[in-house]
């Protein structure tokens, strides 16, 4: 059993067992082990942190040979927001594609398969999946990162994501509470804002976060976002209002709750770290998430004195850390338990005739999976599950193996042929029109179709072009076009209905080569168009391969 440093008080010890930090490097620093010993009960791991699958299985082995019940925590959505995937592009479609297929058996295996990866390695907490309804269209942060934009169909999925990812023995953390779909702004940079009435954030935002906690939601993450209507004075993950009295009094949710990042400019920006810390573990969050920007022990040292100095002063009551500090505790005992039940289970399902039906096995004899699917999956109906008999995905790392992402992949696709359009024979050129990635994507993930498309037809040519929201694209097409020279052009563009300069440029492109092959990897909003056009519904490594054998004719 872990053994906790002497001379650290229980004050200290809760005080850093709420904090959830992120460190550099892929292996631990001597800070990290020391603050483990001392009480520290969680870590989060980024991109920054993971090289490979045995990598990351001995990081873990070092963290729980200081600490045994440690909870290790990490950003790994599938789709466009993944960090064991970020060099290469993830081996599963992200959230919008599983919500085109519509299909919860899916998405259930989807997930189920990615913790299962995790468990491996050695995690057992991931922040997803994200609940947001995208009603937006605009959204510059949620997007693909949403199942849709319908309600029902949102809380189905978020439903069964958090079934199949629990029965592998990872928890899930569903996000952003009480929602994120509903913002034109990234709370990376700002303090976005919700200007609707409660009815409608009851009907809309709240569903699918309801069906999660039926679910069996583990851990729910909070949203930096101003909503009037339900606290006009403090966002989401500083509102007592909305954290006690509608999460936990309300909807009844008794699991951990999880601040999203706190050096986000919506709290950083405003209230600063320390004090947001403070406001946030008042207003009934259980764990503090640092370290997506600040990952070192100066960070932990600075929160860790906020927390105590505000308990010492009145602040902030004594109890209500401790009470903080215990449900991370004991989130921690489920992970153990659940963990050792699941692989138990994965050891009776290996003797099944495949992997799918192994996978499928499992998933569904989750302990609560029956009450999620009922309860998720009123309004739905499910299209009779995934076929296993397409190859599997032989990508690298992570990646390789079972190929249920790669399914997934494949069917969420959306193809439209115009009469013009003929197969591409030749080797092509595929014109990146690459906008700036969201802080939550980042830009280390490669995407597109360009990779996948040189592998079927070898000696296929690529170009990026980026352009700008204050111009008008007749600089970007000019420049694809002359790179193209004689080739057929495969366009790939990421939410073209948000960027002006995107949209002229695939004007111009198709009124001078009107044989253009477009591909949308963003939310397929705009009209399709060009003499083929895909939309793959995410830009995963995954959805990108299953393009390119619709173009490739495979």
């Amino acid at each position: 059993m872990t053994t906790l440093a002497s001379g650290t008080d229980t004050l200290t010890r809760d005080a850093l067992t709420v904090l959830q930090p992120g460190f550099t490097g892929t292996s631990a620093p001597d800070w990290l082990l020391r603050r483990l010993g001392e009480g520290l009960a969680s870590v989060g791991l980024f991109g920054r942190n993971i090289d490979s699958p045995a990598q990351l299985g001995r990081l873990t082995a070092q963290l729980r040979a200081e600490r045994d019940d440690v909870l290790v925590a990490i950003d790994e959505e599938g789709g466009d927001v993944t960090r064991l995937e970020v060099r290469t592009g993830s081996s599963f479609p992200g959230n919008h594609a599983l919500g085109a297929v519509d299909d919860v058996a899916l998405t259930r295996q989807v997930a189920f398969e990615l913790g299962r990866r995790l468990a491996e390695c050695g995690v057992n907490l991931n922040w997803a999946p994200s609940a947001d309804v995208n009603s937006n269209p605009g959204n510059p942060v949620i997007g693909v990162r949403s199942f849709g934009a319908d309600t029902d169909l949102v809380a189905r999925h978020t439903a069964a994501y958090v079934t199949g990812l629990q029965a592998a023995g990872v928890a899930a953390c569903t996000k952003h509470f009480p929602g994120h779909g509903d913002t034109a702004v990234d709370s990376h940079h700002a303090l976005p804002r919700i200007d609707v009435d409660g009815s409608v954030l009851h009907a809309r935002e709240l569903a699918p976060f309801r069906a999660a906690i039926a679910a069996g939601s583990r851990a729910v993450m909070s949203a930096h976002i101003l909503v009037p209507a339900l606290d006009p004075d403090r966002p989401a993950t500083l509102s007592r209002r909305i954290l006690t009295g509608l999460l936990r009094e309300e909807l009844g949710y008794q699991g951990l709750i999880v601040t999203d990042g706190m050096e986000m400019r919506a709290i950083a920006g405003t209230y600063g770290i320390e004090r947001g810390s403070v406001l946030a573990i008042a207003a009934g969050a259980d764990a503090i998430c640092v370290g997506g920007g600040l990952a070192d022990d100066e960070t932990v040292r600075r929160l860790r004195d906020a927390l105590v100095s505000a308990v010492r002063s009145g602040e902030l009551a004594e109890e209500r850390l401790a009470d903080a500090a215990e449900r991370v505790r004991a989130l921690a005992r489920w992970t153990a338990s659940a963990s050792a039940q699941a692989s138990a289970s994965a050891s009776v399902a290996a003797s099944a005739p495949d992997a799918a039906s192994a996978s499928a096995s499992v998933a569904a004899s989750a302990p609560d999976a029956a009450s999620a699917a009922a309860s998720a999956s009123a309004s739905a109906s499910a299209s009779g599950g995934a076929s296993t008999g397409m190859a599997a995905d032989t990508g690298p790392g992570f990646g390789a193996g079972h190929d249920i992402g790669l399914v997934a992949a494949r069917r969420a696709l959306t193809v439209t042929c115009s009469e013009a359009y003929e197969p591409v024979g030749e080797p092509p050129f595929v014109a990146v029109l690459t906008p700036v990635a969201n802080i939550a994507v980042g830009d280390e993930t490669p995407w597109g179709v360009a990779a996948e498309l040189a592998r079927l037809l070898p000696g296929t040519e690529t170009g990026s072009f980026a352009g700008g929201d204050g111009g008008n694209g007749e600089d970007t097409a000019p420049a694809a076009l002359t790179a193209a020279g004689d080739r057929r052009i495969v366009a790939v563009v990421r939410d073209e209905h948000r960027h002006a300069w995107m949209a002229s440029a695939l004007d111009t492109l198709l009124a001078a080569r009107p044989d253009t092959i477009v591909v949308e990897m963003g939310v397929p909003q705009a009209t399709p168009r060009g003499a083929l056009h895909i939309a793959t519904h995410g830009a995963a490594r995954v959805c990108g391969r299953a393009a390119a054998e619709i173009i490739a004719g495979h």
